[in-house]
This record gives structure tokens, C-alpha cells and sequence, in this order.
């Protein structure tokens, strides 16, 4: 059994966050994603069962919800790019964060029920960047410069903010001969590639709707 445990968990702990950090979670999700955890290795040990706790640290990809900074900021800035979209809001963009490749992640995982013995694993790539550092990498992918559109929202930061995730991946590295594959850059290009082209879509399906409403119009 894989557990799917969260970077979230180390929460205000100080970076690089590895397997031997304390928890130290700052939001509801990740107090319920400790417990997880725990109940995972007591179930472990009591009974003898294969269950591998994976603490990922955030996993990104051109599938991520809309909702979450990565892909909000990718879809907004192909859609700014292409006059869909006039502004940004987003939060607090000095908060630093691992971000990885989902589908290297998800080997991750694969790799952890093939072992002989179920440990648990930080995933992650070992290196961090702020939220601003994605939008000047997304920005230069489309050629848009953020800063005339992005806006600061407070509704967006967090009651106890998480600034700084960083996680060591030594042990999976060094146990399973995991390794990302897919380097940040890389990440950035693949989402903003997809959602221009997404933006492109909309686009057309916008125009084409307009003509419709044009020829109804002469119509009438």
C-alpha cells in the first residue's frame, strides 16, 4: 500500500526538510496528512503490513488543478498573452517551494512498492524556488512581462503561512536510484506550452462565437 503524505506536514520546519525532520504543520490539511502518516506506520509495525509512506514535496505538471499557484499563474499568463485575461491576483510570492515533475514522482511511488521492505521516502528535487522566480520562468517562456499584470491579493495568503519548503531526497536517491528527471525550466516550459495553447483554443472558440452573434445580428 502507498500512503500519500505532503511536504505540508514539515510546515514551519527549518529547510532541507529530509525523513528524520519533526512535523511541524501549519494548516488543517496537513495535520490531517500527519495523522495519515502515523496511522500508516503504526499499521506497519503492528501488523506486518507493506505500506510505504511517500512525502512528496509539490508535484507539478500541464494536469495540475487550476487552482493551485503553478497552473494559475501558466493559464493566466497564456490568456493574458493573448487579451483573454487583463490582470492576476495572486498572494505571497516570496514563498519558496521544491517543485517537481509529476510523472517523475509518480515512478517515485512505483519504486517504493517494489522494494523488498516498505520505508518511508521524501520525494523531492532538492533545490526551491519563490513564487516569483516561476512567474519571471513562465513569463519568459511567453514573452509577457508579469509585472504590469500581476497584483498582490490578501486574500490569498495564508492565517499561518508555510515560506519555505526544501526537501532531501538523499535516501530515495540512495535506496531506490530515484533521480528527477525533468529539471525546473523544463517544468515551466511544458505548463506554459499547454496552457498557450489552451488560451489559443479559447481564442478561436471566443472569435468564432462573435461571428455567430454578428450574422444572428444582421439577421434580426
Amino acid at each position: 500500500m502507498y500512503q500519500a503524505g505532503s511536504s505540508e506536514m514539515f510546515g514551519a520546519a527549518h529547510p532541507p526538510q529530509s525523513e528524520a525532520t519533526s512535523f511541524y504543520p501549519r494548516s488543517p490539511y496537513a495535520v490531517s496528512k500527519v495523522a495519515g502518516h502515523w496511522y500508516a506506520v503504526n499499521y506497519r509495525e503492528a501488523y506486518g503490513l507493506f505500506i510505504c509512506n511517500g512525502i512528496l514535496f509539490n508535484h507539478e505538471s500541464e494536469r495540475r488543478g487550476e487552482t493551485f499557484v503553478t497552473r494559475k499563474i501558466t493559464r493566466a499568463l497564456g490568456r493574458i498573452k493573448l487579451g483573454l485575461q487583463p490582470k492576476l491576483f495572486l498572494g505571497n510570492l516570496e514563498a519558496r517551494r521544491d517543485w517537481g515533475y509529476a510523472g517523475d514522482y509518480v515512478e517515485a511511488m512505483w519504486l517504493m512498492l517494489q522494494a523488498p521492505q516498505p520505508d518511508d521516502y521524501v520525494v523531492a528535487t532538492g533545490q526551491a524556488h519563490s513564487v516569483a522566480e516561476f512567474l519571471d520562468q513562465a513569463a519568459s517562456c511567453c514573452g509577457v512581462d508579469w509585472k504590469k499584470f500581476v497584483q498582490n491579493d490578501a486574500r490569498y495568503l495564508r492565517p499561518t503561512e508555510v515560506d519555505y519548503l526544501l526537501g532531501d531526497p538523499s535516501k530515495i536517491k540512495q535506496k531506490l536510484g530515484w533521480q528527477p528527471k525533468v529539471g525546473f525550466e523544463q517544468l515551466v516550459s511544458l505548463m506554459v506550452d499547454h496552457d498557450l495553447e489552451l488560451a489559443r483554443q479559447e481564442q478561436t472558440l471566443a472569435q468564432a462565437g462573435h461571428r455567430v452573434v454578428l450574422r444572428g445580428k444582421s439577421h434580426g
